[in-house]
């Protein structure tokens, strides 16, 4: 069973509490080709790898690097220690800030950064690009995980894919009828369930409006849920002020929702499939989907250090984490879906990649993975300033308000 403990700190390390001021070139997903301009600066690749530097200083999510002290029986780190003779010393982010603000201390090897930390560490030189030539388990990575605009730059990787996941649109079967196939279910369709509907309680749920609008109001010309200019962003809070006046309460804790749609506080809202999972787990009638529109969703990727004191170690670490076996326990501990394509041979639930949709690249097209939003349109458009994410934290108090 998943740690209680850790989960409230996964899920709150999801919450994007960001500004950003440099280029992007945009989150992958939904299948579109993205042109921010983006350019990223001169930092060597390693070339060689070496004997290992006796330790390895790594940022991580909550869950993703157990070494036993929350459950005895999740423990990835001391066998890597044991297997490499490099001791792992982990810090523990809160958010994608946070994991931004420890890189350029300089006294961190490596990171799991989310896809709206990444190109800031690239833009800003903290992160070198990988060599993935040194880590013979990338080969085993889904080919839809690789060279995405969120992890790479003209075609360089800069990380290792660890995992995926996308926002979904969860209901209880006895009280939301017809079956909704659309997020019109939540926005146009929300007073039929006033008070007991819920949304991710950050300002990055903006873009999940943005996504409804840019399938069912094409007059909007929205091409990228994260590239928003100011009559793009106006109509995508519009919606949301109008959804606000159903919403009984916003979650970013997994266990406060379990509880709403058990209790039927909430009855139809956005969720993870891990906590659709365990809403079912507490017997409630609930069922979750990927609506047509699609869905934003999020994905991890390891990267180094340009100024790694220990970058062998690190390249070790990255091998190990995505390495069949491990990179399902953390998939499984977690609840995401794992990059290693072999990981699926490992896991403890035969159902658990086809549950979190794997090796469904189809699937994956749909997803819109989470990215910061810039004044660079990370649409390609150069005549228009798009709004950046201060605006949107600024307008989801608005709206809360």
């Amino acid at each position: 069973m998943r740690n209680t403990n850790v989960w409230k700190a996964a899920a709150a390390a999801t919450v994007l509490l960001l500004t950003v001021g440099c280029g992007s070139g945009g989150s992958g997903g939904g299948g579109d080709d993205r042109g921010g301009g983006f350019r990223a600066p001169d930092v060597p690749m390693k070339k060689t790898l070496g004997k290992g530097e006796g330790q390895v200083n790594i940022i991580a999510w909550a869950g993703y690097a157990e070494d036993g002290s929350n459950d005895p029986k999740t423990d990835w780190v001391h066998p890597f220690e044991k297997q490499t003779g490099c001791k792992v010393n982990t810090k523990v982010a809160g958010t994608s800030d946070e994991m931004v603000s420890l890189m350029k201390t300089g006294q961190y090897d490596t990171v799991s950064a989310s896809g709206d930390a990444t190109l800031r560490l690239i833009a800003s030189g903290d992160a070198a690009p990988v060599n993935t030539e040194l880590v013979p388990n990338y080969k085993d990575i889904f080919a839809g995980l690789k060279k995405q605009p969120f992890n790479s730059v003209d075609g360089q990787m800069y990380g290792v894919p660890h995992g995926r996941g996308a926002n979904l649109l969860m209901y209880r079967t006895d009280k939301v009828k017809p079956a909704p196939d659309s997020w019109r279910a939540v926005f146009e369709d929300a007073p039929k369930h006033a008070g007991k509907v819920t949304a991710y309680d950050s300002p990055i749920y903006i873009a999940d409006a943005a996504l409804y609008l840019m399938k069912t109001e094409p007059q909007l010309g929205i091409k990228d849920p994260y590239a928003l200019d100011q009559k793009q962003l106006d109509a995508a809070v519009a919606l949301l002020k109008k959804q606000h006046r159903n919403i009984g309460e916003y979650w970013s804790d997994y266990q406060k929702e379990v509880t709403a749609f058990k209790g039927g506080d909430s009855v139809i809202g956005t969720t993870w499939q891990v906590i659709a999972n365990l809403t079912k787990a507490e017997k409630a009638p609930v069922k979750a989907v990927l609506p047509k529109e699609g869905a934003t969703g999020w994905s991890d990727t390891w990267m180094v250090a340009a100024k790694a004191k220990h970058p062998n170690c690190a390249y070790k670490w990255l091998d190990w984490i995505v390495s069949p076996k491990v990179n399902a326990q953390v998939a499984e501990y977690f609840g995401e879906a794992p990059a290693n394509a072999e990981a699926c041979k490992e896991t403890a639930d035969p159902k658990h990649c086809a549950t979190y949709h794997a090796d469904d690249e189809r699937y994956y097209k749909r997803v819109h993975f989470w990215t910061t939003p810039v004044k660079q349109c990370l649409d390609g458009r150069t005549n228009v300033q798009c709004t950046d994410y201060a605006q949107w934290t600024r307008a989801w108090t608005e709206i809360k308000g």
